[in-house]
C-alpha cells in the first residue's frame, strides 16, 4: 500500500481513496491505494506503485519512495500489509480509474489530520476501538488506516492533544452524511 504525501496549498498533504462501495469488503471506507502484489513485483514499492497506478493513474516516475515499513497483519482481512512511504515529487494528474476499486480520490492536508477537532475514537459494535478522522463530506478515516496515520503522526512529532474521549461509530458505506453518537449503532 502506498503512503503517499504530496505537497499541497495548505501544505503536505495524503492522498487516499474512497473504496467503492459496492466491494465485497470494507466497501466506502478510506484507505491507501495499494493491493495484493503480482509474480512480476520487484517487492513491496513496485507493487504499491503499480496497484497506485492502476487505481489512481499515478505516474510512478514522478514518486520517490522513503521507506518501505516492516509488514502489518491486518486480522479482518487476513492479509498482511506493507506500507511504502513516499514523496510524490514530480506530480501528475490523478484520479479514479477503476470505478469498480475507487469512488474517489483524496488528497488531505496533514493540518486538517492533526487538527484537534476532527480527531475521535471510533468504537465499532464488535468491539474495536480506535482512532478517527473526519475529513469533511461525510467521510471518516479509521480503522487499518486511521490507525497507521495516528502512528505516523505521533512519530512524525505533528499529533496534537485530541479528546480520545469523544467516541463515534463507524460510518455506514452510502449512509451520505457525517458520523453520529455511538449508543445505539449497529455494525455496517
Amino acid at each position: 500500500m502506498l503512503m503517499l504525501v504530496a505537497a499541497g496549498p495548505r501544505g503536505p498533504e495524503l492522498v487516499l481513496i474512497e473504496r467503492a462501495h459496492d466491494m465485497r469488503s470494507h466497501a466506502g471506507q478510506v484507505a491507501f491505494p495499494g493491493g495484493a502484489a503480482d509474480p512480476g513485483d520487484d517487492g513491496p514499492a513496485a507493487t504499491a506503485l503499480r496497484e497506485a497506478q492502476e487505481e489512481i493513474g499515478l505516474d510512478p516516475d514522478g514518486v520517490e519512495v522513503v521507506a518501505v515499513l516492516p509488514a502489518l497483519w491486518l486480522p479482518p482481512s487476513n492479509f498482511a500489509v506493507t506500507p511504502v512511504l513516499a514523496w510524490w515529487r514530480a506530480e501528475s494528474p490523478i484520479g479514479a480509474v477503476d470505478a469498480a476499486e475507487v469512488a474517489s480520490v483524496l488528497r488531505v492536508p496533514m493540518r486538517d489530520l492533526v487538527d484537534p477537532a476532527r480527531r475521535f475514537t471510533v468504537r465499532h459494535p464488535l468491539g474495536y476501538r480506535g482512532p478517527g478522522f473526519d475529513l469533511g463530506d461525510g467521510l471518516v478515516l479509521w480503522g487499518f488506516t486511521g490507525g497507521l496515520v495516528d502512528q505516523v503522526l505521533a512519530a512524525a512529532g505533528l499529533e496534537q492533544p485530541w479528546d480520545a474521549s469523544r467516541i463515534e461509530p463507524p460510518p455506514v458505506p452510502g449512509a451520505g452524511g457525517p458520523v453520529g453518537p455511538a449508543e445505539g449503532s449497529e455494525a455496517p
